[in-house]
């Protein structure tokens, strides 16, 4: 009699008992929980060539500095003492540059969240990325439109630029030796995201305050040529000019109108009017020159040195915020006890963050509302002082007198 190959391979009526054992057994036993990753990837898009390179290189030494103290003090606990891993990518400073990075840096490297871009229209492109993908993208970029579009995954630590404009107005009319009469303004700001956007608050705040807007200039970034719109500032006959630029435009704007004797007095947009660079290539030209900012190092001393001492200039604004999108960030990590994206979404919203670098910040902290826009952020006026930038406004934040040009 033939034997049934599928009879010789069934179980019999005791294996089969066992084996139901086993499973019962293995059901009952508690499960080892999920290891905790090594490393937390996060990802860094900024422009560290082309136009605004500068302000990137800046925006990765203060995220390199708080990352690399949030590691040495023992990395996220509630995750095993995972390690921050920055992936810092080059946006060229051109949008779809930017976008097609984020992809990259979502899909390929699986980044947990990204932070940046600097430049508005970069952060803008950024984004559109994040949001379909729902990762958090943490920014010190100005623009309103960033947290006006109802997106779930956009925080904006700093104030945005109609905020930045009004204030940049506001604060001019307390500091500036008779300001607070002033018949006529002019505003001249590069058409980009930032530009326009920061334009609407000084618009708004001249108006309310009943000032003439005697010019009202737009221009393209990049501008190579700042004569005319330099000639027309004169014809204007304002009494203070409100430039909003980067950098190589407010070192063309300021030189033309230094060398050209122009004295009206000028309040800057933040920007290029704030970064190390600027006194350097302008030297005395420099001197006395005010303007906005959506923070300062001198307001935290105790965290903004080490910048120094590592690089070898004041913390710059740009990367000081930076170091607060990472000092955030970590410590959402903390609460989230996870390295799902949603889930840290969710804790960037869920309280105030004022510890670490996270505290650095102006207005002492960071709280997110239900639009990603950090609540506690508060514009502060500095000026140039012997190659220093000084806290001068309001006058609970100020560290110094405003002083008028030699």
């Amino acid at each position: 009699m033939k034997s049934n190959p599928k009879q010789a391979v069934r179980p019999g009526r005791r294996e089969f008992v066992a084996g139901l054992g086993a499973v019962a057994l293995a059901a009952a036993l508690p499960r080892p929980a999920l290891a905790a990753p090594a490393e937390i990837n996060v990802g860094v898009i900024l422009p560290l060539s082309g136009a605004n390179a500068q302000f990137g290189i800046n925006s990765r030494q203060g995220l390199e500095l708080a990352a690399d103290e949030i590691n040495a003090a023992g990395g996220i606990k509630s995750l095993g003492g995972a390690k921050l891993k920055l992936i810092i990518a080059d946006a060229t400073s051109q949008p779809t540059t930017a976008a097609t990075v984020a992809q990259r840096l979502i899909t390929q490297n699986r980044c947990v969240a990204l932070i940046g871009a600097y430049a508005s229209s970069l952060t803008l492109a950024v984004s559109e990325v994040t949001e379909r993908r729902g990762i958090p993208l943490l920014t010190m970029s100005f623009s309103d439109v960033l947290t006006e579009r109802g997106f779930k995954h956009i925080f904006q630590v700093v104030s945005k630029g109609s905020v930045l404009g009004r204030a940049q107005y506001d604060y001019a009319a307390s500091v500036v030796a008779g300001a607070s009469d002033i018949k006529k303004i002019a505003l001249l700001y590069e058409d980009t995201a930032y530009g326009t956007s920061q334009a609407v608050g000084v618009r708004n705040a001249a108006k309310a305050a009943g000032a003439q807007i005697a010019l009202d200039e737009a221009y393209p970034l990049g501008i190579t040529d700042v004569t005319p719109l330099i000639s027309k500032l004169r014809a204007s006959d304002a009494q203070i000019v409100f430039p909003i630029s980067y950098l190589n435009d407010s070192l063309l704007i300021i030189r033309v109108m230094r060398q050209q004797r122009l004295t009206v007095p000028i309040v800057g947009g933040a920007a290029g009017y704030v970064i190390p660079d600027f006194a350097k290539a302008l030297g005395q030209y420099s001197q006395a020159v005010l303007s906005i900012a959506p923070a300062n190092y001198d307001q935290a001393p105790e965290y903004t040195e080490r910048y120094r001492k590592r690089f070898g200039t004041f913390m710059p604004h740009e990367a000081l915020e930076h170091a607060v999108c990472v000092g955030v960030l970590a410590q959402a990590l903390e609460v989230a006890a996870s390295d799902k994206p949603e889930a840290v979404s969710q804790a960037l919203r869920a309280k105030k963050y004022d510890q670490g670098w996270a505290g650095v910040m102006s207005g002492g902290g960071v709280h997110f509302d239900a639009s990603g826009l950090n609540t506690l952020a508060q514009p502060i006026m500095v000026q140039w002082q012997n190659n220093e930038l000084v806290s001068v406004w309001p006058q609970a934040l100020a560290k110094g007198r405003v002083i008028t040009a030699s």
